[in-house]
């Protein structure tokens, strides 16, 4: 077994001595344990999970669904990028969820507002799609669509190299479709894209950077 285990483990004993665990000599990519949990995997606010080492090529179709819950109006949600221009992104920017695509010619923006008393930042959880085909995008947030038209109809592809970073980046790495630097506050489950037949659920255990990231623990719901 090369990986840790999803749970909590309290009251530890050595040789009938009790482990104090509240000032440990080291700790890596370990959270208290709260009472109530969900599914789903929680982002600190600090940080980031990489994904795909080798990078995910977007290229010119792909579909991207996760579910969100958060109380912060700003954070970062997903960024596949690339050295040139060539990028997409998801993001909350005051309140609002933004899905970016640059096929090479330049930057489209489809964007998701909440209408009335209708608030993504309420922390309970959101379902979001976000649709790319060609030059076309579209974000589904609840069900609720959004589309927006791409003058530069003749640049149909993403050709991005870099992993998937999501909930926030590196400061040393580019992102040339997202506007916030703020690591994402909250919490994400069933990350899935799907390319043509082949679709891909992400588990964040399974990243190869996790930053302020704990997979398999959510706290309950944040009142």
């Amino acid at each position: 077994v090369t990986h840790s285990i999803p749970a909590c483990i309290g009251s530890m004993t050595i040789n009938s001595k009790q482990l104090d665990n509240e000032s440990p000599v080291s700790i890596f990519a370990v959270n208290k344990c709260y009472e109530t949990v969900q599914d789903g995997t929680f982002f600190d606010g600090s940080g980031f999970a990489a994904l795909v080492r080798e990078g995910y090529k977007v290229r010119s179709d792909v579909n991207i669904t996760l579910e969100f819950r958060t109380t912060a109006v700003h954070g970062v949600l997903l960024g596949v990028s690339t050295a040139k221009v060539d990028a997409i992104g998801l993001e909350i920017v005051h309140g609002k969820v933004l899905f970016h695509v640059n096929n090479g010619a330049g930057r489209i923006t489809a964007t998701y507002e909440p209408r009335g008393t209708n608030n993504l930042c309420d922390g309970k959880w959101h379902k979001l799609q976000a649709n790319k085909s060609k030059h076309r995008i579209s974000l589904i947030i609840d069900g609720n669509s959004v589309h927006t038209d791409n003058p530069y109809i003749q640049s149909t592809s993403a050709d991005t190299n870099n992993p998937i970073y999501v909930g926030g980046y590196p400061a040393d790495v580019k992102q040339n479709c997202l506007t916030s630097k703020s690591s994402f506050r909250g919490c994400l489950r069933n990350l899935v894209l799907t390319k043509g037949q082949h679709t891909e659920l992400f588990d964040f255990s399974s990243a190869f950077d996790l930053r302020g990231v704990f997979p398999h623990s959510c706290p309950g719901a944040e009142h």
